[in-house]
């Protein structure tokens, strides 16, 4: 299970809903094949979210996720 949370710092309804979608398909590309099934994860979107290179969004994704040994 995946949760998503942007806060209003990040900006308005619409830049949250960008980076929760980004983050929504950085998790499924990333996180489909290599997520533990036994552990729950929250990923959180700062303003970085939305402006941060595709590729270097879910290569940040892969590294944290081997960090914090949660990557099969």
């Amino acid at each position: 299970r995946v949760g998503y949370t942007v806060s209003r710092k990040v900006g308005g309804a619409g830049v949250r809903n960008r980076a929760r979608r980004r983050l929504k398909a950085a998790a499924q590309r990333v996180m489909t094949w290599h997520a533990r099934p036994e552990f729950d994860y929250v990923l959180i979107g700062r303003v970085a979210t939305i402006k941060r290179d595709f590729v270097a969004l879910m290569h940040d994704l892969e590294q944290t996720m081997k960090r914090l040994n949660a990557w099969r």
